[in-house]
């Protein structure tokens, strides 16, 4: 389980509630929150606190096992990913996320760079928009 060997390599304690939060987490597809892991967990009777979540959640997006998203809401979320450099697109109704390489992003940031002065030491994108499944299955 790649959630249990990040936090196992980087030296965290592999404690029950942290490898029930793993297997939460790997059950997902598409985004999530962290209230709807503690809502899930509590449905499936799991001993696993708020406090537990979200500091658990805080040390996979360190570690590059997990990205946190700012979805249009204002609501966090969060999305399983590889860690190597990448973007999301979000689908807007079913919460589906797919990872998308640079795709030239890298020379529009040397541009900008180029242009202000700033040295960027990093950034991220989220495209938002409604998936290929969701716009075959008819409008909202």
């Amino acid at each position: 389980m790649a959630y249990v060997t990040a936090l196992d390599r980087a030296g965290y304690r592999l404690t029950e509630p942290r490898r029930s939060l793993a297997d939460l987490i790997a059950g997902r597809e598409g985004h999530f929150t962290a209230a709807g892991l503690v809502t899930e967990a509590r449905r499936k009777g799991l001993t696993l606190g708020r406090a537990t979540v979200f500091r658990t959640l805080e040390v996979l997006d360190e570690l590059g096992a997990i990205e946190r998203l700012d979805l249009p809401s204002g609501e966090h979320a969060y999305v399983a990913c590889r860690p190597v450099h990448h973007h999301h697109l979000v689908c807007s109704r079913c919460g589906r996320t797919r990872e998308i390489d640079d795709t030239g992003l890298s020379e529009v940031v040397s541009e900008i760079t180029r242009r202000t002065g700033y040295r960027v030491d990093r950034h991220r994108l989220e495209l938002f928009g409604v998936c290929a499944a969701c716009q075959s299955s008819g409008p909202d």
